[in-house]
């Protein structure tokens, strides 16, 4: 699965947004692959390991048993900062804040809105995102930094339609 989610990805990244050979980008995509795809392994790994090993010594499962196998897989597997596991946790924490949401409104924590909140998500995003994009941009993951570097700062200069299919931006020695 963590080969099949992250090699599309890792293949468009490289060949936008990274320099080097056909060698060098080839590497590159192997080892993002091959990296998210252990990560995922581990952590499935030791999380039904564990959820198997609190069964079997309390005779059931409980909900605490989710999160604490969930938990230790997540600080043995995914506790390095590098990344793809940064990738990883983002990809969970925007999915688990809209979960969340709607337990919270499922629960009655939170009335039910009366109008569709998601476009003013939508608005408060975009505009907090470009925000820190022109005003703090270091602190931004470096992929979002080179993709938001790609559509708002390097389409400001554009040679033929190949800037925008082949290269995500000219080196300065063409």
């Amino acid at each position: 699965y963590g080969a099949k989610i992250r090699a599309p990805h890792a293949l468009v990244m490289t060949f936008l947004f990274r320099e080097g050979s056909l060698r060098e980008k080839l590497k590159s995509i192997a080892q993002a692959t091959y990296t998210h795809s252990r990560n995922l392994a581990y952590f499935v790994f030791t999380y039904k390991g564990l959820m198997a090993l609190q069964s079997r010594l309390l005779g059931k499962k409980i909900p605490l048993h989710t999160f604490f196998a969930a938990f230790i897989g997540g600080w043995l597997v995914f506790g390095e900062n590098n990344a793809i596991n940064s990738q990883i946790i983002m990809y969970l924490l925007s999915r688990i804040l809209f979960g969340l949401s709607r337990l919270a409104v499922e629960k009655g924590y939170v009335p039910q809105p009366k109008q569709d909140p998601f476009p003013l998500v939508a608005a408060l995003l975009w505009g907090t995102v470009l925000w820190l994009f022109e005003y703090h941009r270091h602190t931004l993951q470096p992929s979002l930094q080179s993709s938001m570097t790609y559509l708002y700062d390097d389409s400001n200069v554009w040679h033929d339609i190949s800037d925008f299919l082949i290269y995500s931006k000219r080196s300065t020695n063409k």
